[in-house]
């Protein structure tokens, strides 16, 4: 039966955190490699170049572990055991777009090779579990009520910028 996402969980995924996908080698060794992520309801999107090999890793095995800390405290972070339930490079080019925008503030994805071949592959979470206390819940701020209401990192370092008075 699918896991859902909790408001922290996806407060974790939907922010410009860095994704950690752990896949098997064909050798049967764990292989670990920084990615973004992106959600679809309760399901996670991961988008690579076809040619690395951990997408290779995942079609040979679905099983998949994500770990997604926190940027500002990376004792809070969430791990989430699943499996591919999709594979597809229809509009894979378009999502490497928008994970580009919400990690790099470009609207391209600025390293588009000739040839490439980009690939979604949907998880479907199995097991989610939460670890530790975010930085911003232990200075009383809530990042899911930030996001629901439009507040971005951007502005979160802008008002940390600020001279105090």
């Amino acid at each position: 039966m699918p896991a859902t996402l909790d408001p922290d969980a996806r407060a974790l995924l939907e922010d410009t955190n860095f994704c950690y996908i752990a896949t098997v080698g064909k050798d049967g060794r764990p292989q670990v490699n920084p990615i973004w992520v992106d959600i679809d309801g309760d399901q996670i999107l991961v988008n690579s170049e076809d040619t690395r090999s951990w997408p290779k890793n995942l079609r040979r095995d679905p099983q998949v572990t994500l770990c997604v800390p926190e940027k500002d405290n990376p004792y809070h972070y969430v791990t989430i055991w699943g499996r591919v339930v999709e594979d597809t490079q229809e509009g894979a080019f378009e999502h490497i777009d928008k994970l580009a925008q919400k990690y790099m503030g470009e609207e391209k994805y600025p390293m588009h090779q000739d040839g490439d071949v980009r690939v979604i592959f949907r998880i479907e979470p199995e097991r989610v579990k939460l670890y530790g206390e975010s930085a911003r819940a232990r200075t009383g701020v809530n990042r899911a009520t930030e996001l629901a209401e439009g507040v971005t990192n951007e502005t979160v370092r802008d008002a940390e910028s600020l001279p105090s008075s």
